[in-house]
């Protein structure tokens, strides 16, 4: 029966009821290039997959290893991709026959048994053996649909799962670039509070010389302690992002990753960042691959519900043993046997059945409407993230020439002040415009790197070589 169940359900698959699927087609327009102009500031290449070692830091690449194989959403992810493949097992079990074995024993006591006197009981003991089959003929397709359904469900599951691995390893190295750019936030607070005390204290001998005043001294003091009040700041919300980072990985918040906590640039990559195209970003794309096979299965639930309309033919058998002792179970005298088919049909009141065709159908259409959606939110997540990527390195380059300039113009000022060729206030102005320059900068760092993360998240890789989900 196992090597005819796959041919019978083959053969009988011609009469499937409901419509048949057929994947639908992207919007014409999407299978080229992207059309930003910061497709300029990329490659064309295909699409790295672990794109995260673009930014060659090794302590990044471990991190998001074990993100990707102990954190707790894509543990679930990938519990829920167990439950769905065994749902498609138990739907493919219905194309075998539903067997059963029983046995039971009987002791009854009959009172005025005919032919015995009517004062006297008699005790029968009764044993039976049997086995029972049956077998459901997939006519009008119900079960075909129904596997059809459950494999559409299981496939929606395994990329559910691999969307959950790009937002995990996306949000990995985005915690960890925020780590170390509050770090490298905090160091130029301090570089800056440094710089503010060496002229804070010069204001001061100036003062204590009689070539200034108390309110030259006072401004240089409000320089210096404002620089030095942004470093706890930056320094509480880089343990916070550390603390984030552990979680992502599977750890308690207590156990802060070494590396990470040691790192004092923000890591960037230097390099053409490859974006493929349209075509292969709606191949790569979980959610979109998700979506396609929800409504795949979605599609075949009309089938399953439009069989309900039809009668169900099951082919029914069973045979039994039954003797009033065991020694006399093998004679022939106790063997009984039954077969037929059965036939179950709800006409003529089908409104019931009808109704669920109508929630499938509307499923369905609910489903191609997630998908369409699905495929046009991938296009524009990319086309958005190109764009702030190119407007992040045009600002990022801007403003580490504008940085440069300011450090030059107040390493000028220091020595014109010094030689008495400008006034206190203008080296203060250079000082301030220089610590405001190094602080936009170091925040535009922070900017570009979260730009590249989203750019790479939009992309959709980073699923293609994880590791088995596991619990630490």
């Amino acid at each position: 029966m196992n090597r005819l169940a796959p041919f019978a359900a083959a053969l009988l698959s011609a009469c499937a009821v409901g419509p048949d699927y057929r994947p639908p087609g992207a919007p014409p327009d999407a299978a080229g290039r992207f059309v930003d102009p910061g497709i300029a500031r990329v490659s064309s290449a295909p699409a790295e997959g672990q794109w995260w070692r673009l930014f060659r830091d090794p302590a990044l690449d471990r991190l998001v290893a074990e993100a990707l194989a102990h954190n707790t959403d894509v543990r679930v992810a990938a519990a829920n991709l167990q439950r769905a493949r065994a749902v498609l097992s138990e739907a493919r079990v219905q194309l075998l026959p539903t067997t059963g074995t029983s046995g039971s024993y009987t002791r009854q006591r009959v009172g005025n048994a005919p032919g015995f006197p009517a004062d006297e009981a008699q005790t029968i003991d009764f044993f039976t053996v049997g086995f029972d089959a049956s077998y459901e003929v997939d006519l009008f397709g119900r079960v075909g649909r129904s596997i059809e359904a459950a494999r559409g469900d299981e496939a929606s599951a395994a990329a559910a799962l691999d969307a959950s691995r790009v937002a995990v390893a996306a949000e990995t190295a985005r915690t960890y670039a925020d780590a170390c750019s509050f770090a490298a936030q905090a160091n130029v607070a301090r570089e800056t509070a440094r710089l503010q005390d060496v002229t804070l204290e010069l204001t001061r001998r100036l003062f204590n010389a009689g070539r200034g005043t108390i309110r030259d001294v006072d401004q240089a003091a409000v320089l210096a302690e404002t620089a030095r009040s942004q470093v706890p700041a930056f320094e509480a919300e880089r343990r916070a992002a550390l603390y984030a980072l552990a979680t992502l990985t599977g750890r308690p918040p207590a156990e802060l990753d070494q590396a990470a906590a040691a790192c004092l640039t923000t890591p960037s990559v230097a390099t053409l960042i490859p974006v493929g195209d349209g075509a292969a970003l709606l191949a790569r794309r979980p959610d979109v691959r998700q979506a396609e096979r929800k409504l795949a299965a979605d599609t075949a639930r009309i089938g399953v519900e439009t069989a309900a309309l039809y009668p169900s033919i099951r082919l029914l058998g069973s045979t039994s043993l039954g003797a009033q002792t065991i020694g006399d179970l093998g004679k022939g005298s106790s063997f009984s046997f039954s077969m037929g088919p059965l036939i179950t049909w709800t006409f003529p009141n089908i409104g019931v059945a009808r109704s669920r065709v109508r929630q499938a159908e509307a499923g369905a259409a609910a489903s191609m409407a997630e998908f369409d959606g699905t495929v046009l939110n991938a296009l524009k997540e990319v086309e958005q993230a190109l764009a702030r990527y190119a407007g992040e390195l045009d600002r990022n380059a801007a403003l580490r020439r504008a940085e440069a300039s300011a450090s030059n113009a107040a390493r000028i000022s220091a020595l014109r002040y010094e030689a008495g060729r400008d006034n206190l206030f203008q080296r203060i102005d250079s000082e301030r415009d220089r610590a405001t320059r190094r602080t936009a900068l170091a925040q535009s760092d922070a900017a570009l790197a979260d730009a590249q993360v989203s750019l790479f998240k939009a992309l959709g890789g980073g699923w293609e070589l994880a590791p088995q989900a596991t619990r630490r």
